[in-house]
């Protein structure tokens, strides 16, 4: 089992009146049950840059948030003041809580496989790893990347995809790493898997065949808290810098691609990630 480094980051709780204005309002039912999100990633900075805007969006409606990053990206070219990969990692790591901390993540988790390397982890391994995870924090649904690896075509991106994807179908059959099920937990079923999509591709970059959008999502009342998380990876400012002046010109929404759903249907397009989402 992979060796991990555990970053809890502890979500604001909702201030009083934020809540009794919400608690009357038509998100009610998010609180009374308390939905939980789940994003999965590959590197620090991919919480902002593929849904940061949805996660504040949905923690303002009473939404339990979590994010997986299954790198430290300790091999990132832009490496600030860091000296080894190991001084990288760590720097990472406090920016991904920090950014964390901004977006209203309850929980950020930094995991210990190699930045650069997933293609070559252990699939089985990772897919277990991830799979025990949505066994404990029981997801209504969850985010990640697509297998093509989102704009940029990163071979992180898309395996941290790969090992989702497959995550989200196995952890809720008894007959995947049932090892699991006799250290006292049960299948989890995820109602509803997403990836983050694009409606350009890059055009100095390999090519990638981005997923249809289904689902968009209104983040503009969140779009400058979105740049400041940007912000807190000072490691890869100038990345971030371009990245800010594109949401300002294009970033009032995010778009996502329906991959999976417990609920046979046809495809309509969706404005609430949480649309349809039962109980």
């Amino acid at each position: 089992m992979n060796k991990e480094k555990w970053k809890q980051v502890p979500g604001d709780s909702l201030p009083a009146s934020r809540f009794c204005r919400l608690i009357h309002s038509p998100v009610k039912r998010y609180l009374d049950i308390m939905m939980k999100i789940l994003g999965i990633t590959a590197h620090p900075d991919d919480e902002v840059g593929a849904f940061g805007g949805s996660l504040l969006l949905y923690h303002s409606r009473g939404v339990e948030t979590h994010v997986i990053c299954l790198t430290a990206g300790e091999a990132a070219s832009n490496r600030g003041e860091a000296r080894s990969r190991e001084e990288l990692a760590a720097i990472r790591r406090a920016e991904f809580a920090a950014s964390c901390k901004i977006l209203q993540v309850t929980e950020g988790h930094v995991l210990d496989y190699p930045d650069g390397s997933l293609c070559r982890s252990d699939f089985n391994a990772a897919v277990s790893d991830l799979t025990r995870r949505i066994r404990v924090i029981k997801p209504d649904l969850i985010l990640t990347m697509g297998p093509e690896g989102a704009i940029t075509g990163h071979l992180d991106h898309a395996m941290a995809s790969i090992f989702a994807t497959m995550a989200f179908h196995w952890a809720a059959r008894n007959d995947r790493f049932p090892e699991q099920l006799s250290d006292g937990l049960t299948p989890h079923r995820t109602q509803k898997l997403y990836y983050c999509t694009a409606p350009f591709i890059l055009p100095d970059r390999q090519p990638v065949s981005p997923p249809p959008c289904t689902a968009t999502i209104d983040i503009e009342p969140f779009l400058e808290t979105k740049i400041r998380a940007s912000q807190a990876h000072a490691t890869q400012r100038p990345l971030m810098e371009l990245f800010a002046k594109t949401l300002r010109k294009f970033g009032s929404r995010e778009l996502f691609h329906l991959a999976a759903t417990i609920k046979p249907s046809t495809m309509e397009h969706e404005t609430d990630l949480l649309a349809g989402v039962s109980e």
